[in-house]
């Protein structure tokens, strides 16, 4: 295999979900103050989605089926047996969206692209002109409305024909297939498209399929579950040393999950294990692609467990990335596993808001029985805007401040059988807190460049189905006709710095 240059690519990226350390000291006031002036000139403000999450049209024009429609059909999986044949149905709304996207004033839009509707049979089969045509539709339209493309070429989804031939991730013919799937993408797009994200939140990926089994292709081992097959303990550590190497191979811009992690107490032990939470979070992603190699904290712990780069490998990785993409939501605590007993013997361990993680480090949004912010509807994910400037400058100072994109982070309304989803006040005093947050590690001197708010409209949020609500915009189940919360029209008034909306907090964070 070889690496994929392109005079065609001017930047790209992997993106991966970024949880912080926070310290979580943040007041609260009276209202924020928060502008678009406040941020640097040719920032980018969007919105964000991905392709099995909103599409649909699960096997038209010929799409093949990818590993989440065989995924959604295994009774159990997905929370009320929901899944994404219909979804919000944007494969045939596409315009209606778009000009949704073009009345914010988005300066940018970040969706993904479905490999089973591009390439049905990897590289096995031929390249799907149908599949093509659509995205080449959508990417037109972006520009000529001044809405920049940023696509991610793997968000989740591949071809079941690739997890049934080898295995899916597991595999390292996996990095062939993706380098297949990106030069077929370069190829046909990338004449219109500068920014371009390899692979969504590596890390999540592979903790939630080869971990917790949440995820296709749904394999676990005790404590973490029961499953038919699986090692919670390597294959996580497997999956991502091929996405990596396939990351490097094709491409130069990867998105992480990011959790921040504040010590659960002030013991010297538990600060260490958030430290050691971010780098076998954070680090386990970016260390390879920036310096070569795995963190030291991953190596010190797990020794022969951690695969290995051959020398060729560490300099295919070694500065791989021109952009880190960060997807930032919420904070938790984390106790150090080493020096004291982390025994959990309830499942809501596993799958609830506490959890054993690798590194030796447990992590609750929960001390002495007082949340660490407020609860949202997504059991790991709590309020707290001062995470999100603590995790900006964690990567600011572990990667010397390479150039850095804020591609997800929003607010899932919690699950009431009242809920007003329309006026979401919640959802505009999370968005404003958070980018006061942003705003300041800006000004601070930390490199970032676009915030991208999840999600431009509800949608299927994997396991969980349809009742987590990010969206700006509501899907009518029953006619799928997008409504614009009150949250829709903060945003339209923020990126054209109106005060149309007016909106009156009680509680706010202190800056």
């Amino acid at each position: 295999m070889k690496k994929i240059t392109s005079s065609c690519i001017s930047s790209s990226f992997l993106i991966i979900l970024l949880s912080s350390i926070s310290t979580v000291k943040s007041s609260v006031e009276q209202n924020i103050d928060i502008k678009r002036s406040d941020f640097p000139h040719g920032f980018l403000f969007g919105a964000a989605t991905s392709a099995y999450q909103i599409e649909g049209a699960f096997h038209e024009d010929g799409k093949s089926l990818n590993n989440w429609d065989v995924f959604c059909r295994i009774k159990g999986s997905i929370a009320n047996g929901e899944n994404g044949d219909i979804a919000d149905d944007h494969y045939h709304r596409y315009m209606e969206d778009i000009e949704i996207m073009h009345s914010l004033g988005l300066s940018a839009y970040r969706f993904s692209i479905s490999w089973s509707r591009v390439l049905p049979r990897g590289k096995f089969g031929g390249v799907n002109r149908a599949g093509i045509m659509f995205y080449n539709k959508i990417i037109d339209n972006l520009i000529l409305r001044g809405i920049e493309p940023f696509v991610t070429i793997h968000h989740n989804d591949y071809p079941q024909e690739l997890g049934d031939r080898h295995g899916g991730w597991l595999s390292p013919l996996m990095q062939e297939d993706f380098v297949h799937f990106a030069e077929t993408c370069f190829k046909n797009f990338g004449d219109r498209v500068r920014y371009w994200t390899t692979i969504n939140e590596p890390n999540l990926f592979a903790e939630m399929g080869y971990e917790s089994a949440t995820f296709p292709p749904a394999r676990c081992s005790p404590p973490f579950g029961n499953c038919a097959n699986g090692n919670s303990d390597i294959e996580p550590l497997i999956a991502v040393h091929n996405m990596l190497l396939a990351h490097a191979k094709a491409a130069k811009f990867i998105v992480v999950h990011a959790y921040m992690y504040t010590p659960l107490t002030e013991d010297e032990a538990d600060k260490e294990a958030a430290k050691r939470a971010l780098a076998f979070n954070v680090a386990w992603i970016l260390d390879p692609l920036v310096f070569g190699d795995y963190p030291p904290e991953m190596k010190r712990h797990h020794g022969s467990e951690l695969p290995t780069f051959s020398s060729e490998e560490r300099s295919l990785l070694r500065d791989s990335i021109d952009f880190i993409g960060i997807n930032h939501y919420s904070t938790l605590y984390a106790k150090d596993c080493i020096h004291s007993s982390c025994i959990c013997n309830d499942s809501s361990c596993i799958q609830g808001s506490d959890r054993p993680i690798r590194g030796f480090v447990y992590t609750s949004g929960d001390r002495d029985g007082v949340t660490i912010g407020e609860p949202t509807a997504m059991a790991q994910l709590f309020v707290v805007p001062r995470g999100m400037e603590d995790i900006v400058n964690y990567v600011k100072e572990r990667y010397n401040n390479k150039p850095m994109f804020v591609t997800e982070n929003g607010y899932s309304s919690p699950v009431s059988k009242n809920d007003d989803y329309q006026n979401d006040v919640k959802r505009i005093h999370f968005h404003k807190s958070y980018l006061a947050y942003l705003a300041r590690a800006i000004r601070n001197g930390a490199d970032v460049r676009g915030y991208f708010i999840w999600s431009l409209m509800d949608s299927f949020e994997w396991s969980s189905g349809y009742a987590p609500k990010f969206g700006l915009y509501h899907i009518d189940p029953s006619t799928l006709n997008r409504i614009p919360k009150l949250s829709a029209g903060w945003y339209g008034d923020f990126l054209s710095n109106s005060t149309l909306v007016d909106v009156k907090f009680s509680n706010t964070v202190s800056m």
